[in-house]
């Protein structure tokens, strides 16, 4: 590790299991944070970045404002890996060039989150330090999944099917974060994990003298 570079902690996990909640409690540790999902839904946008490309590459999926309408998006690609390489190809240099931009902005933080849905599934944790894992066990999450809006055991059980099994995460991560304890239990795991990583950048870091 370089020294001035922030230690780099990825966070991910499954559907349900509570990650967006423990990113903000980084976040209000003061850690920045760069949700790769919010990154996704900017891109998206009326005049975001991959909008165009996405409009003239998929004719027919911008909506009136000029934004990617993700339903007919979806159904432009479903069920052909062509389409949807095209789409990656698109996406993901300018998904990656958002991260990169934020850890630039944050290169004098002694720590920063990756807030990575997909992290494991997309080789993500190949630019991380350390990875943290939120989890909870199953019955909890499919409580969770199944009491939002409109969501289905099928639909449910088709996300879950895109993710890397939850057990195979927390057997590779460097730390785990159960979201079934209760706020404050996961809260002060987060601490811990701020308080070692922040201590670890520090003495691989050393203040020049």
């Amino acid at each position: 590790m370089s020294k001035g570079r922030p230690v780099i902690l990825g966070l991910t996990g499954s559907i349900g299991m509570g990650k967006s909640a423990t990113a903000r409690m980084f976040s209000a540790l003061g850690v920045p944070v760069h949700d790769a999902d919010a990154a996704v839904h900017a891109l998206y946008g009326p005049g975001g970045e991959a909008a165009a490309a996405i409009g003239k590459a998929f004719p027919g999926v911008l909506d009136p404002q000029g934004g990617v309408d993700r339903a007919r998006l979806r159904a432009a690609v479903l069920g052909d890996p062509g389409r949807m390489e095209a789409l990656e190809a698109i996406v993901h240099p300018l998904v990656r060039a958002a991260s990169t931009a934020f850890l630039a902005r944050h290169a004098d933080a002694p720590l920063v989150v990756l807030d990575i849905p997909l992290l494991y599934e997309t080789g993500g944790e190949n630019r991380c330090d350390a990875v943290a894992v939120v989890s909870a066990p199953p019955e909890v999450q499919r409580a969770r999944v199944l009491a939002r809006p409109g969501m289905t055991e099928a639909a449910f059980e088709a996300i879950r099917a895109k993710q890397m099994p939850d057990a195979e995460k927390r057997a590779r991560a460097d730390f785990v974060i159960d979201t079934s304890r209760g706020f404050p239990a996961a809260e002060a795991e987060v601490a811990r994990i701020v308080a070692a990583l922040t201590e670890r950048g520090a003495s691989e870091h050393p203040a020049a003298g």
